[in-house]
């Protein structure tokens, strides 16, 4: 009987769906999770044996690929942001006109997004797809750490005797308080009851759910043989939070990987920020949020397995070079009023929106009114231009730009 209908007798367990086991070297499939996990596992272990067995190169060209393989969606992401840029100054006018008016707003907003084609929801859609490959890859991390972390009263369950009885590989490395760690195999049973749920499922053999090509022969190598902190000479343990380059505060590591993820993260999201409005809710929040989440970031830093925030690190770094191409500098500056002047020669947002939603131009200068209306008598004095000729204060004051009638010239006052 295939595999994907056999029971199993001695446990009588309901009928568990192992549509790949057996599969090009997959023993283990679990659906639905599995149909998203085993792929980019698959993958990172791939990288890991193409590039000299150096897991940390093998999650920077892992990203790199999800990355690229993702490119038009962000592009799309990133084409719809610009515009939005470029909307402002009409979503300003559209929150004068209709001030105290919310619902009216809302509606005047809505009807300029489906005019330009833009929707306001869209950038929600690349963070939907970027969660479950953190999650996979925390998943990924653990598992390929090869070192699994029970409690005392884990420990003594039936289930985990059982476990270690089918799955002699497992050997104690150690034991702190009320906590034990041990190591797992790599190769063994890939269909024990305790792999379906429960506390035990890390225990899984790393080859059960790997193609025949990339079976291993030994445990992934978690520490990074190059990243090393040249002062301490301790490398980096991607399995683990940062150690390596943390400075130690209180118990809590401040990641060095974490600190520059958090300022790439602030140069991505400033980039595509809308400029300030204080009459806008939305622009107040998405400017609260510029600085909340790269500090957030800093925090998981010091919580989170150094490998998720090497993966942060390349991920948000593409993702700016990205934007940089295609939005230049976009938003970003100025920063606490400091503008360089090497980012004014690349600021095409800004200028882009300008030009496309030009403003109020500024009333001309009295050379270019004088240009432009010259006197009828060039002869007559000041007595015969009238009072507004001899007040020369009210001449050179700035007037606003006089509009022409349809149809004939400008009427003229009395002459006293």
């Amino acid at each position: 009987m295939p595999a994907a209908t056999t029971r199993c007798p001695e446990d009588e367990r309901p009928l568990i769906p192992i549509i790949a086991a057996g599969f090009f070297g997959i023993e283990h499939f679990s659906p639905p999770w599995d149909v998203i996990y085993l792929p980019l596992f698959n993958l990172l272990v791939l990288a890991y044996r193409l590039i000299f067995s150096d897991f940390a190169l093998a999650i920077i060209v892992f990203t790199v690929a999800i990355r690229t393989i993702l490119a038009p969606l962000f592009a799309a992401q990133i084409r719809q942001q610009k515009e939005m840029q470029r909307m402002q100054p009409l979503i300003r006018e559209v929150q004068r006109k209709h001030k105290g008016n919310a619902q009216k707003i809302q509606q005047e907003q809505m009807a300029l997004y489906r005019e330009h084609g833009v929707n306001p929801l869209g950038g929600c859609l690349p963070l939907l797809v970027q969660m479950p490959i953190l999650i996979i890859l925390y998943q990924v991390l653990i598992r390929a750490s090869n070192v699994v972390t029970l409690t005392t009263d884990q420990v003594k369950e039936q289930a985990f005797t059982q476990l270690k009885a089918a799955l002699p590989g497992i050997t104690q490395l150690g034991a702190s308080g009320n906590q034990v760690t041990y190591s797992t195999p790599v190769s063994g049973a890939c269909n024990l009851p305790q792999f379906d749920s429960g506390p035990f499922t890390h225990f899984l053999p790393l080859n059960c759910q790997l193609l025949d090509p990339l079976h291993l022969s030994a445990g992934i190598k978690t520490t990074s043989a190059w990243l090393m902190n040249p002062f301490t000479g301790v490398h980096l343990n991607l399995a683990q939070p940062d150690h390596a380059f943390a400075l130690v505060i209180g118990g809590f590591g401040l990641s060095l990987l974490a600190v520059i993820a958090g300022i790439l993260q602030f140069v991505q999201v400033k980039m595509t920020a809308p400029p300030s409005n204080p009459d806008d809710a939305t622009s107040s929040a998405t400017s609260t949020m510029t600085y909340i989440f790269p500090l957030l970031t800093v925090f998981w830093g010091g919580i989170f397995a150094s490998g998720l925030i090497l993966y942060w690190v390349v991920y948000t770094a593409y993702l700016v070079v990205h934007q940089f191409l295609i939005m230049g500098w976009g938003n970003l500056f100025p920063i606490l009023g400091w503008s360089p002047r090497w980012a004014n020669a690349t600021a095409g947002i800004s200028a882009g929106a300008r030009s496309a939603n030009p403003g109020p131009r500024p009333p001309p200068s009295s050379e270019a009114r004088s240009a432009a209306n010259p006197p009828t008598n060039r002869n007559a004095g000041p007595s015969d231009q009238g009072p507004r000729a001899a007040s020369p204060q009210r001449a050179n004051s700035p007037q606003r730009p006089a509009e022409r009638r349809p149809g004939g010239k400008k009427k003229r006052g009395r002459r006293r």
